[in-house]
């Protein structure tokens, strides 16, 4: 494994990124700046007084050896995920068909035993693991109070911080794991040589080790500078992933292109000659080449950034020039980046949306005083304006709200900024 010492340097609860953190590679290139946002879960109570904040800058930037694009800052992970973390991924319709469909495509690769342990790193709320439970032992691993949600579902779950000494006692305990996911997890957690060291600790000679991550080729392609903030600190491609894996003795055996979060990749890797390959790696790979290892295709991405900041801008200027209302609907994470880069503030989105029940209610966005309400004001106030801020699931959300009778229009901020009436 290589010595993250050698890579970053710290400035009190940040880490500066001075080497690649897959290679080490210290020729690192920027990419794109979006300014200093705050952390994504940092929301206050609707009513409290502003106060200091501490906000991080977001760098991007590329290793032109393993092909890494990466933030320039590692913010310690205590301040990103707080115990009372409000995100629960149970309440997103398209991540539970997408772990469904998850299990059923394992099933296909992995010849999975009823005694077989199953381990979900980062499992909230046990989301994933609710396909695998009853079916296999499973286990998950999360830091945060959510995962006593899981617990109550049944499924066993460590509230901790994923470490060798959490994996070792998971080896005494359980014993080593058929199967090891890490879905919007594994561009999280720093030290990925480390974290992958002890992955492999965990996996049984013949097992699987499957991840989901934001992918940096739907990143380019669809525009998604929102997915940029300092929770994700890596954007693999199937290519910095390869070199990632084969640097610790595993290949890629399957990947595809899903479509959460607006665009990821699954990939599965075992060990070397364990599993034949399936012909979806060499064509991913070949997919993404004129993207991913073609820097000027880099360098106009940041440009088109800035276009479409511009124009979402000039768009909600000309709205509330004629004094219409523009509410938000949802609040992901996302929506923090979107918001405090192009400077959206209470004076242009008159407050949030979120489904009843959402522990986001009740909060302001971060960095801003735009509050988080209950879903049901939209169709009571019929606001003129709906500022979808999951854009990525767009036509879900514009076919729920119509049906459940909102009259008004749909703004889509991202890639192009428009209209739907």
């Amino acid at each position: 494994m290589k010595n993250s010492e050698h890579r970053t340097f710290k400035t009190g609860t940040s880490v500066v990124v001075q080497k690649c953190q897959i290679c080490e590679n210290p020729n690192l290139e920027d990419i794109l700046f979006l300014g200093y946002l705050p952390p994504v879960n940092k929301m206050h109570n609707i009513g409290e007084k502003p106060c200091e904040e501490t906000n991080y800058p977001a760098q991007l930037l590329y290793c032109p050896q393993c092909h890494l694009v990466q933030l320039g800052l590692i913010v310690d992970a205590a301040v990103l995920f707080p115990s009372e973390y409000p995100y629960t991924s149970s309440t997103t319709k398209i991540l539970r068909d997408n772990f469904a469909q998850l299990y059923e495509e394992c099933k296909t690769i992995v010849d999975l035993k009823a005694d077989d342990l199953v381990i979900d790193i980062g499992s909230n709320d046990g989301n994933l693991l609710s396909n695998f439970s009853g079916r296999h032992r499973v286990l998950g691993i999360t830091p945060e109070e959510i995962g006593k949600i899981a617990i109550q579902r049944g499924i066993p779950t460590i509230i901790d911080y994923f470490t060798s000494d959490v994996a070792q006692k998971v080896i005494a305990e359980q014993g080593k794991a058929k199967l090891i996911t890490a879905t919007n997890v594994f561009a999280h957690i720093e030290n990925v040589n480390e974290v992958l060291d002890n992955i492999i600790s965990m996996l049984a000679d013949d097992g699987v080790f499957i991840s989901e991550s934001h992918y940096l080729f739907s990143l380019i392609q669809t525009l998604q500078y929102d997915t940029i903030y300092h929770e994700h600190l890596r954007y693999y491609s199937l290519h910095s992933l390869q070199y990632l894996l084969q640097m610790h003795g595993l290949e890629v055996i399957h990947a595809r292109q899903i479509p959460t979060h607006g665009g990821s990749v699954r990939v599965y890797a075992a060990r070397k000659g364990v599993y034949p390959i399936n012909n979806s790696v060499a064509d991913l790979l070949d997919k993404e080449k004129p993207v991913v290892l073609n820097k000027p295709s880099l360098l106009k991405f940041r440009d088109e950034v800035v276009r479409s900041k511009l124009e979402l801008m000039c768009m909600l200027r000309n709205i509330k020039q004629k004094s219409k209302r523009i509410y938000g609907i949802s609040a992901p994470s996302r929506a923090s980046t979107l918001i405090n880069y192009v400077g959206i503030d209470d004076g242009l989105l008159d407050c949030v949306l979120e489904i009843k029940g959402s522990h986001k209610i009740g909060k302001y966005l971060p960095g801003t005083v735009i509050p988080v309400m209950e879903e049901s004001r939209l169709f009571d106030d019929q606001p003129e304006y709906a500022l979808l801020l999951s854009w990525h699931i767009a036509d879900e959300l514009i076919y729920n709200l119509r049906k459940k009778g909102y009259k008004g229009s749909f703004i889509i901020p991202l890639p192009e900024p428009k209209i739907i009436d």
